[in-house]
């Protein structure tokens, strides 16, 4: 029989665990199952009715004040030094208490937007009700920094590596811990700062040499927090595995599905294999398999292992190495779709008519082995006409039915006109000693889009399947661009002589027909870049709200599960909507499915900032070399600080400091995105070309700053005399007062349209 708990027990819970109040949380920490549960209910109501708790929501608490053990969140300290707190579910009536942190000289590092469990006592001070001593820190610390060592008479300096400017800490000779001059030490903050110091810190990590090629995406991975090192059970759970075998399975081992990836690809997580369709009912259609590895079967939820994946929720890609969602042995072994070896898989059986549209599909279970492993470079050759002796047995039975089935598949993609934006994609190429040895723009070969169109329909497949039979799952979603970012949009196409549809509900062949006007333009990038700008960041939601970008209804990622926690999660809810096995989406998972689908969306938005912040320093670092050479570029952004620039050659992003355009002051425009000279009347703006000088390549922080020679291919005007400058100034007023007049114009319009 289960226990009951006292009311001084309830009580007692509910204060050291303010986060889990439910009746739900205290049931499960007492154990209380069935019909006990009534019991607790009353003894709820009871303390309800005796005042000693509030029920609010689905939650209880004491309504007069803090309980004695609380969630807070520190906030940046005072003036003086102090370091004060919030708490973070107070629902009283009158105003939020003020809790003062004591601070032990043992406790951790606090920084502001930390989250802690702390003790409480009552106190009554001037400027405060509460103080507060740590118990331990929720989630990880933000205050955490990479940076530079200088030694010092005194323990010494970290110079942070980031661009954001924060300013540098000090360190004591008791906490230096060994760190050298000149060495990358990750640190944390070791107290308060005071009234005109710096913030203190200790150093908890030496990392060694910044300017070693290997330290590049070593400082982006620790300046972001990406997990990188796998606690010991999440290691030995993945040792312990064993390849699945056939048993419940569908066997498609006679079936010749193939891999098709880059030559350098770490992992094999998908397969593939077309053939004409045999029945009558579609003439000239076809069948598409598309086979994902099974990583269901080897994560099960709540094990270490799935703990740790939807901690990292992706994994992330640098040019010199990988940080994976799951260890080497799943990601590289089992769950990797090697030649001639036995997988388990789940794959969908596709049929498309001539024409390419979806007429019917089918998921299946099943253990597949991959008749080979090929790249895209190899299997365009094939059907080039260059067949080499791995692809050239292949191309009959197995490439060109695939290209076969591509074609029509363009053809429903063209009928869809989802967005097409050509924007070409950097390869950082390292030597054997990683160093940059070139920047190349990656090739687009159809062997690419073969592969990119058949995982987008095995995902609608996906997404339609649990749809139908009911089943909650996360879907990848891509809402359509806000009014003032396609305003913006409009007005750039405008001042380039483009023109984008108004007046309609828009749809992603409105903005194809923008990029078709500027294609094989000179600011074609221009458009394209602008365009990107516009979209909305897509994320992960277990609500449908469909995919702007793909022109489609339905979508889910179902197609990476070795990269992707999202595709995981959509893997168990296909094992459970079919009955496949006790491996599929749990009743916990199907509750914080919320809570998953933020978590993913934000750590693969830490991931895309790392890997971004990788090839800015590799960039610098392989640019620093030739400081003082000019190169071709076009302007990207403007700002009140400066210009930004986008070099032809290697892509890099560079900034010219305002300060460096001359001795005139600019007019910055924030509303035209220009600046505008206030003696030469020179006005700057995005999509000009540019010739610039590289003054300053930073690898430690990724920074490159220009010069600016040459605008649109004209000399920089020069400063006129006093005289001229007068009416130079008179001329720029007269501009000014102009685009004022335009702008309130327009604005009327806008208005009068709505």
């Amino acid at each position: 029989m289960s226990h009951i708990p006292t009311k001084a027990e309830i009580l007692d819970w509910i204060a050291a665990n303010p986060t889990l109040n439910s009746k739900r949380d205290i049931a499960k920490a007492f154990g209380i199952k069935g019909a006990a549960r009534i019991d607790l209910k009353r003894q709820l109501k009871e303390l309800e009715a005796e005042g000693h708790l509030e029920k609010r929501k689905r939650s209880y608490r004491d309504p007069d004040r803090l309980p004695p053990v609380s969630v807070l969140q520190i906030k940046e300290p005072d003036e003086n030094g102090d370091l004060f707190a919030r708490p973070l579910e107070w629902h009283g009536e009158g105003v939020e208490p003020v809790v003062l942190m004591l601070l032990r000289a043992s406790d951790p590092a606090l920084g502001a937007g930390d989250r802690i469990l702390a003790k409480l006592t009552v106190v009554h001070a001037e400027d405060h009700n509460y103080e507060a001593r740590l118990i331990r820190r929720i989630g990880t610390n933000p205050k955490r920094i990479l940076g530079i060592f200088r030694k010092g008479s005194e323990g010494g300096r970290i110079v942070p590596i980031d661009k954001s400017g924060s300013s540098e800490w000090t360190v004591s000779e008791d906490n230096r811990h060994g760190a050298k001059e000149g060495e990358l030490v990750e640190a944390e903050q070791a107290g308060p700062k005071g009234r005109m110091g710096l913030p203190r810190a200790r150093v908890i990590n030496r990392i060694g040499d910044p300017t070693a090629p290997k330290a590049v995406s070593l400082i982006a991975i620790h300046q972001h927090g990406i997990p990188d090192h796998f606690p010991d059970a999440v290691i030995d759970e993945a040792d312990r595995a064993k390849p699945v075998g056939l048993s419940g399975r569908e066997d498609l081992r006679d079936i010749p599905l193939v891999t098709i990836d880059p030559w350098d690809a770490r992992d094999h997580d998908d397969a593939c294999f077309a053939e004409p369709d045999e029945d009558p009912k579609n003439p000239e259609g076809h069948v598409i398999w598309v086979a994902i590895a099974d990583v269901a079967a080897y994560v099960r939820p709540g094990s270490p292992l799935d703990i740790e994946a939807r901690k990292r929720g992706n994994s992330s890609y640098f040019p010199d190495r990988v940080v994976p969602m799951l260890p080497d042995r799943l990601s590289g072994d089992l769950c990797s779709l090697h030649e001639g070896v036995p997988r388990a898989v789940v794959a969908v059986r596709m049929q498309i008519d001539k024409d390419g549209h979806k007429i019917g599909h089918k998921f299946f279970r099943g253990l597949m082995r991959s008749a080979a492993s090929l790249n895209y470079e190899e299997v365009q050759a094939a059907m080039d006409g260059r067949p080499n002796d791995k692809a050239g047995p292949l191309l009959e039975t197995v490439i060109e039915p695939l290209y076969a089935a591509y074609d029509a598949l363009t053809r429903a993609r063209e009928k869809r006109q989802p967005l097409e934006l050509d924007l070409p994609e950097r390869k950082i190429e390292l030597s054997d000693d990683g160093k940059v040895s070139s920047v190349k723009f990656r090739d687009r070969l159809d062997a690419h889009r073969l592969i990119e169109e058949f995982m987008v329909l095995a995902n609608v497949c996906a997404a339609e399947t649990l749809i139908a039979k009911k089943s909650p799952l996360l879907f990848r979603v891509h809402e359509e661009p806000s009014p003032d970012k396609l305003e913006s949009l409009r007005d750039t196409a405008s001042a380039a002589g483009y023109t984008l549809a108004k007046g309609q509900v828009l749809q992603p062949r409105h903005l194809n027909q923008l990029l078709n006007q500027a294609s094989g333009r000179d600011d074609a990038e221009l458009i394209n870049i602008s365009t990107l700008r516009s979209m909305t960041q897509a994320y992960y939601s277990p609500q449908n709200f469909g995919h702007f970008g793909l022109a489609l209804q339905h979508y889910a990622h179902f197609t990476s599960p070795i990269r992707r926690y999202a595709d995981l999660i959509v893997h168990r809810a296909l094992i459970s909507a079919h009955g496949w096995g006790k491996d599929g989406l749990s009743l916990e998972e199907t509750e914080r499915l919320d809570q998953t689908a933020q978590h993913i969306s934000d750590t693969e938005r830490r991931s895309m900032l790392a890997e971004r912040d990788t090839t800015d320093r590799y960039l610098a670092a392989y640019l620093s070399e030739r400081v003082g050479d000019e190169f071709e570029g076009r302007i990207s952004g403007i700002a009140r600080f400066g210009v930004f620039v986008k070099l032809d050659e290697t892509g890099a992003d560079g900034l010219i400091p305002i300060r460096s355009l001359g001795r005139e002051y600019f007019h910055y425009d924030a509303e035209a995105n220009t600046l505008m000279g206030s003696d030469t009347g020179m006005i700057i703006g995005i999509g000009q070309r540019v010739t610039v000088k590289l003054s300053q390549a930073t690898p430690v922080t990724g920074g490159l700053e220009l010069e600016l020679l040459s605008l649109d291919g004209s000399s920089l005007p020069r400063a006129p005399s006093p005289a001229g400058r007068t009416a130079t100034r008179r001329k720029a007023s007269s501009y000014k007062r102009k685009a004022d007049k335009t702008r309130k114009k327009v604005s009327r319009k806008r208005r009068s349209s709505r």
